[in-house]
């Protein structure tokens, strides 16, 4: 403590952590000492060869997940985050909700598989009643309700239609299932449905998934008379529409548009949204929403994953929306990723060019930042990483080539102490890019 000027609590945290570690053995009433390294291997090392015959080639690639969701270290930028900060989350709320919903009576035993009736209205409601209560199916997180729509509502070798880009998560789900992925270009009004109408013809697909709301990366906001379309197309094709919804409580510049859901009413819609978003990583609960023969066929995919959402998750979230600072977190959020969206956009426009992002998104959490011809996206991610900056390639949000080099950029993770310099540091590593050839 005196040679290095710390406290007892951060040498016994330092103690703690090497016995964890296994340098250090503590046996009580003697002291501690340094541990006896472990024996040499004597014996021939495991043969695990055989794995890659027994397993075949792969079927579901989540590389691009596994980068997204490993963490970071303390020094660095990360613009690659797809959740809210700690400083931005409900953290208060969420441990007075969870102190409550510890005490229900039957909290660890056994939940109805399609959730607590009460959770199920609530979410019923924030669909703006497009769906009934007994509709809707509580999941742990949208991903969970995405990967269980496509395994329901599409059998492995069928086509799936999605916008490119898209969610590297659908993709990741959409390989996992089998299905084949069949991308429908996109503009700044998102989805074309004349080209959608034309996939549905040309692929004999019966299943669409997109974004209609703030989509993930590029930030798009389907326009009514496109959401029209694309609920005419799906009918015409006799087709389920897979409705992401997960933005609509990021709204930043003004309302967000009704829900495709909405405006469905031969059950063509099944769609899917999220409390984890708007909340912490940590409470892993959304919905999925259906009618018809569909609701059944989801519900029973679901329960063969996990039986039913864990009822501590369950009645914490119905808390935690039901408590009175529920709304004022929403209106704060708003206001926080207002500046957090501005100050990154700004950054971005002074360091990389007005070109670089010629629109900026009226909600979501993310900025589609266009590179210069040429340049690579995953030479900026790579070289970006060295200096401690985290990007996403926007290669992995395509399913097929992409027409030009992105970078999604996260602005509700941009601390606006450290944008513009981070910023600098970006285009440097861009104009570094630019002058390597490429193959």
């Amino acid at each position: 403590m005196a040679e290095l000027r710390v406290s007892p609590v951060t040498i016994q945290k330092a103690l703690d952590t090497l016995v964890r570690d296994g340098v250090l053995d503590a046996r009580p009433g003697l002291g501690t000492f340094v541990a006896e390294p472990p024996p040499a291997e004597t014996a021939a090392p495991a043969d695990l060869a055989w794995q890659s015959l027994a397993l075949g080639p792969a079927r579901a690639s989540a590389a691009g997940l596994a980068g997204l969701l490993a963490l970071p270290s303390p020094a660095a930028r990360t613009l690659n985050v797809a959740y809210l900060p700690e400083e931005m989350q409900p953290t208060a709320l969420i441990a007075a909700a969870s102190a409550r919903a510890v005490r229900r009576p039957g909290i660890w035993g056994r939940m109805p598989a399609e959730g607590l009736p009460a959770l199920r209205a609530w979410f019923a409601a924030r669909t703006d009643h497009a769906y009934h209560p007994r509709e809707v199916t509580v999941c742990p997180g949208t991903q969970a309700g995405i990967a269980a729509a496509f395994r329901a509502l599409a059998a492995p070798g069928e086509p799936l239609l999605v916008e490119t880009p898209t969610y590297l998560g659908a993709l990741a789900a959409a390989h996992a299932a089998g299905l084949r992925v069949v991308p429908v270009p996109t503009d700044a009004e998102g989805v074309r449905p004349d080209l959608l109408r034309e996939a549905f013809q040309r692929s004999g697909a019966r299943l669409f998934y997109c974004q209609p709301t703030f989509s993930n990366p590029a930030g798009t906001v389907l326009p009514p008379e496109r959401r029209r379309a694309v609920l005419e197309a799906a009918a015409l094709a006799g087709a389920f529409v897979v409705e992401d919804d997960w933005a609509r409580d990021f709204a930043i510049d003004g309302d967000p548009p009704p829900s495709l859901a909405s405006a469905d009413r031969d059950g063509h819609v099944v769609q899917v949204r999220s409390l984890t978003k708007c909340a912490a990583p940590g409470l892993r609960v959304g919905a999925i929403c259906a009618r018809g023969a569909a609701l059944e066929r989801l519900r029973q995919a679901r329960m063969a994953d996990d039986f039913f959402v864990p009822g501590i998750l369950q009645e914490t979230a119905l808390e935690l929306v039901s408590a009175p600072g529920w709304a004022r977190h929403l209106r704060a959020l708003r206001s926080g990723l207002r500046q957090r969206r501005d100050a990154l956009a700004a950054a971005v426009r002074r360091h990389l060019g007005p070109e670089a992002l010629p629109r900026l998104p009226a909600g979501g959490l993310h900025l589609w930042v266009a590179l210069p011809p040429g340049v690579s996206d995953l030479a900026v991610e790579q070289r970006a990483a060295l200096r401690d900056i985290l990007v996403t390639a926007g290669r992995h949000w395509h399913p097929a080539e992409a027409a030009g080099a992105f970078l999604r950029l996260s602005f509700a993770t941009a601390d606006p102490a450290w944008v513009e310099p981070c910023m600098a540091a970006l285009a440097e590593v861009v104009r570094e890019v630019e002058l390597v050839p490429t193959r």
